[in-house]
């Protein structure tokens, strides 16, 4: 059976103009938002060297020597410092790494994350 009326198509899928030969498509707006971003922080205390917070900085968080000298003099005096801010998920694995980095050099460095 034939009807002279169109079918309806679902609302994700184009559109066909029969008499032009044109594909209409309709895309909504999507909500979405950026991920929160965390900033990595290393603390200070009496007892981690200063050469090893640079190491830490350098290896983990790809700063050259004068920009991990720069964030552990401020750690040092202000007692933190900044590393980086990244999503969630990858300032987590960088806390995680620094602890045991410290962890495994016999340190008390301590490494959080707090929203940014």
């Amino acid at each position: 059976m034939s009807t002279d009326k169109p079918t309806p198509a679902a609302p994700d899928v184009p559109q066909i103009d029969e008499g032009h030969g044109a594909v209409v498509a309709e895309r909504q707006a999507q909500k979405t938002e950026p991920p929160r971003m965390y900033q990595v922080v290393l603390l200070n205390d009496d007892y981690t060297p200063m050469e090893f917070v640079v190491v830490v900085l350098q290896e983990y968080f790809n700063r050259d020597l004068e920009a991990a000298t720069q964030i552990m003099l401020k750690i040092h005096h202000d007692g933190r410092g900044v590393c980086g801010v990244y999503s969630k998920d990858v300032a987590a694995t960088k806390v995680e790494l620094v602890l045991a980095a410290a962890r495994r050099g016999g340190h008390p460095l301590q490494c959080i994350m707090e929203a940014a």
